[in-house]
């Protein structure tokens, strides 16, 4: 991929049409596709891959977190990578780095190894997704760009849905490594398939300065407090001096991070947005309502595994109703945006959020498959209303130049509330475990009549002296396991609830384009 002569402007590029369209569609499509689908596809799989590195299913999970961590902190630097070194080179040299990582995780051998992999793995595909949409409305017909950006939505809807059945099958019939491995022939297509055709089709490329302070702040902070909050069960928390250490180190870089990156010429992600009431506004609802599904999306196929004795495939199955009527709905929401009431929409997103996750908290091992399923497949209603109005509401007011970094701060936050929702709900469910643990067995004493009969029926079925006692340990970690997820589900409802009155916060009317004055820095 050697520089020959000097791309010519974006607009040099007369737009594809016919089969070139089509392919390049196609490959575009796949490598985002891919991006998506790694972010879901691991979920139903924890236990088996904890299972297989000989760890807890709990720190299984820093394998989804890692992962989206790395491709938070990538996510503000895509406007720079793509203007530095093309977008077109951006996107092709992702999708390589991506498949090589993603052959590395396969091949982990140890938790550590695949930690650390997960982490390259998400950095390089941290510029994917941005790099990916601007490279497909760039090459479109001017008049289609409308059917671009549904595609575009397709994918991202149908990627999550696929993500937990396809998982859980792979894992149930071949074994996890091939969760990773199915993205090299995925991955070669994309990369083959777009630099045939763009490799003469280069973006403009602008050598700007790199705010290289910001960054290195940012990763160590938010580095820091990931892996404080993802071993602070395992470590005692402030009892350890490691996780007091991390908390200390994450508490430094980010105070000094706000303050640098409110004063530098070029910062790495622009705070100064967050001046702008419907961006504030949209951005804190969208981090604080993704920490909520991401820790449902996690917790919810690791409980079924676990404490209802689900296979990874049929908890895929569990899940994955909750993209059906979000596939259905989106377009409709879609092609409708400018006859909703986003504020009144983004409330009925709540609203269905919080009910069918309390639906979820009522339930126990012992309902049906259907009945877990249900509440996924109401949930994906509110999913419709949620993503494009809390979008449109986001990026009202800004100015044609700020949408590209407004998009990168913005994806920034979600994705790493998404990463810190794992953590955080794991530890919660830990702590709530105990908690319930502690309180059920309270109630086994040998005076106790209920332990006394109990005791009895377990002798009538053979069932005596020490076997007894652990069968019923068995018996109430599971209870506490079931009623500590019922609180973590609890709480996440109780969160869509609170956040509705800050919906009405943001100011109509919802345009996207501004005529206001430059920030002063």
């Amino acid at each position: 991929m050697a520089d020959a002569t000097p791309p010519a402007a974006p607009a040099d590029y007369p737009p594809l049409h016919g089969y070139m369209l089509l392919f390049l569609t196609a490959a575009i499509a796949t490598a985002s596709f891919m991006e998506i689908l790694d972010m879901t596809i691991v979920n139903v799989s924890v236990p088996a891959i904890s299972g297989g590195l000989g760890v807890s299913a709990s720190q299984g999970t820093w394998a989804v977190s890692s992962y989206m961590l790395a491709a938070a902190v990538m996510q503000p630097l895509t406007g720079w990578i793509g203007r530095r070194f093309g977008e077109v080179r951006t996107f092709v040299t992702s999708i390589l780095l991506f498949m090589l990582f993603s052959m590395v995780c396969g091949l982990a051998t140890s938790l550590p190894m695949l930690v650390a992999a997960r982490l390259m793995q998400g950095f390089v595909s941290g510029p994917m997704m941005s790099v990916a949409q601007a490279i497909l409305l760039r090459n479109y017909p001017h008049e289609r760009r409308g059917m671009a950006i549904a595609l575009w939505a397709m994918v991202i809807i149908i990627a999550p849905i696929c993500g937990p059945i396809l998982g859980g099958w792979i894992t149930d019939n071949l074994s996890w490594p091939w969760l990773f491995y199915i993205n090299l022939p995925v991955g070669a297509f994309s990369a083959i398939s777009c630099w045939s055709i763009l490799r003469n089709r280069e973006s403009k490329r602008v050598k700007q300065p790199i705010d290289f302070v910001g960054l290195v702040l940012l990763v160590v902070g938010v580095g820091s407090l990931q892996y404080m909050l993802d071993n602070g069960n395992d470590k005692d928390w402030f009892g350890s001096p490691l996780i007091l250490t991390a908390a200390l180190v994450a508490f430094v870089s980010l105070t000094f991070f706000i303050a640098w990156e409110l004063t530098e010429r070029h910062p790495v992600v622009d705070l100064h947005l967050f001046r702008i009431r419907n961006f504030a506004v949209g951005t804190g609802l969208v981090g604080a309502a993704y920490f909520g599904l991401s820790g449902v999306n996690v917790v919810f196929p690791l409980w079924l595994q676990t404490n209802v004795g689900y296979t990874a495939t049929w908890a895929g199955l569990a899940v994955a109703p909750v993209g059906v009527l979000a596939l259905v709905c989106a377009p409709i929401v879609g092609r409708n945006m400018n006859r909703l009431n986003l504020r009144l929409a983004v409330t009925f997103a709540f609203c269905v959020f919080g009910t069918a996750i309390y639906w979820t908290s009522t339930l126990n091992p012992q309902a049906s498959f259907m009945q877990f399923a249900a509440p996924r497949f109401l949930q994906g209603l509110g999913l419709s209303f949620f993503f494009l109005p809390l979008n449109q509401i986001m990026l009202a007011g800004l100015r044609p130049d700020e949408l590209a970094s407004a998009s990168g701060l913005s994806n920034f936050i979600r994705t790493m509330m998404g990463s810190f929702a794992t953590a955080v709900t794991i530890w919660i469910w830990n702590s709530r475990t105990i908690y319930h643990h502690a309180v059920l067995a309270e109630r086994i004493s040998a005076a106790a009549g209920g332990w006394i009969a109990y005791r009895s029926a377990l002798a009538s079925l053979g069932i005596r002296g020490m076997h007894a006692f652990g069968y019923v340990e068995h018996l109430i970690t599971q209870q506490a396991m079931t009623l500590a997820i019922n609180d973590v589900f609890y709480a996440i409802a109780v969160i869509y609830v609170v956040l509705i009155p800050f919906v009405w916060l943001a100011k109509p009317p919802f345009t996207t384009v501004a005529k206001r004055a430059p920030t002063s820095r």
